[in-house]
């Protein structure tokens, strides 16, 4: 069904044939082993390999990722295990990665235990398609975009020809944006790659991963290696995500509108700078992001004066939680130069937007930006 809408398809995403007297979605299937006699040959042998509800979740995100494609869908027991799952299955001591310099904090740890293995790691920046200039005998390009803190975004369909061409495979982190606003499979990635924790489930109470392939030797590197570090996610995890996934559209569609008129509003503020949307006009990443994202995500960071200033501003929200994280339903924002790792100043805000009614969310931010400079 490629011809529906989004909502439509994250409403009935990997629901089974229906069955009389049986549930739309089945319920979690908790267990450790299966019946199991005479050659294991079965779908279901083991936990640690596949369970059902893991299978339920799988086809519901690929028909996301690449509707009406036949891919693969990984899941993981987290985000990083997805991020890890790719980069340690494809790379070898001798061979070349390329990293962004501005992902996720994460990335730095990921970096220094590929060196650790021997393989060689060059990082560039997201903005300005940089990344192109180390991907001479690379075996894998790592891209995020848009990149999360700093709200940049590079050419996905540039670097993959760019990338192929010398026989390089792309992966692409698709967090911040998710399937409803970036398909990076339909840009050429080999990879679709996302913390499911963030927008993609978006209540704040599943850690969660997945991996999409379309290239199915390609996926059963990374299902080998999530068997090998036992990496899978709980059952009820997978039951929620699954559950969640139906109003992704709905939620995505309130967040992004939200955000963008969030964005327009600090546009006329004199003590926020730095501001950055990747759907403002004026934006750095706005050329290239219209023409390859369909929403433009629910994450807008800005700059105030200092530290200090930040945090009053944070401390006066009333409907906006201090919390790290994004992509949830509750509004959340930090000061994300406390976890250090990220190039930003101390004054440096990522406001994640939620579900909220945009009059009430935008009232809370102004009156909190005038508590914070009065």
């Amino acid at each position: 069904m490629s011809t529906i809408g989004d909502g439509t398809r994250a409403v009935r995403a990997g629901l089974p044939e229906p069955q009389q007297y049986e549930p739309t979605l089945p319920g979690p299937v908790f267990a450790a082993h299966f019946h199991l006699s005479g050659e294991p040959v079965g779908p279901y042998t083991y936990g640690r390999e596949t369970n059902p509800t893991w299978t339920h979740l799988e086809k519901a995100i690929g028909e996301l990722e690449a509707p009406g494609e036949d891919v693969v869908t990984t899941v993981f027991a987290s985000g990083m295990a997805a991020i890890s799952a790719v980069l340690f299955s494809q790379a070898r001591a001798g061979d070349v990665v390329v990293l962004p310099t501005d992902g996720y904090q994460a990335l730095p740890l990921v970096r220094e235990q590929l060196e650790a293995y021997g393989v060689e790691v060059r990082t560039a920046p997201t903005g300005g398609d940089a990344q192109l200039s180390a991907l001479e005998g690379a075996k894998l390009l790592w891209i995020e975009t848009p990149s999360n803190p700093g709200l940049d975004v590079c050419d996905v369909r540039r670097l993959v020809e760019a990338a192929h061409a010398g026989g390089t495979l792309v992966a692409v982190d698709n967090t911040l944006a998710t399937p409803i606003g970036q398909r990076p499979l339909d840009l050429g990635a080999d990879f679709s790659v996302a913390s499911d924790t963030k927008g993609m489930t978006g209540h704040g109470d599943i850690l969660l991963g997945h991996v999409t392939c379309r290239n199915a030797d390609l996926a059963a590197g990374v299902r080998r290696w999530r068997k090998v570090v036992g990496a899978i996610p709980g059952p009820m995890e997978a039951w929620l995500a699954h559950r969640s996934l139906a109003t992704l559209q709905l939620r995505v569609e309130r967040q992004c509108a939200t955000a963008l008129t969030l964005a327009e509003a600090l546009v006329e503020r004199p003590e926020v700078t730095g501001l950055r949307y990747p759907g403002l006009p004026f934006d750095p990443s706005y050329a290239v992001a219209v023409r390859q994202m369909r929403r433009f995500g629910s994450v807008v960071s800005f700059e105030l004066a200092d530290r200090e200033t930040a945090e009053r501003f944070l401390e006066a929200l009333r409907l906006v939680d201090d919390a790290t994280s994004f992509g949830g339903l509750r509004s959340t924002a930090e000061r994300r130069g406390r976890w250090g790792g990220d190039a930003v100043s101390e004054g440096f805000v990522r406001f994640s937007v939620g579900a909220e009614d945009p009059e009430d969310l935008l009232a809370d931010v102004a009156q909190a930006l005038d508590a914070a400079t009065a």
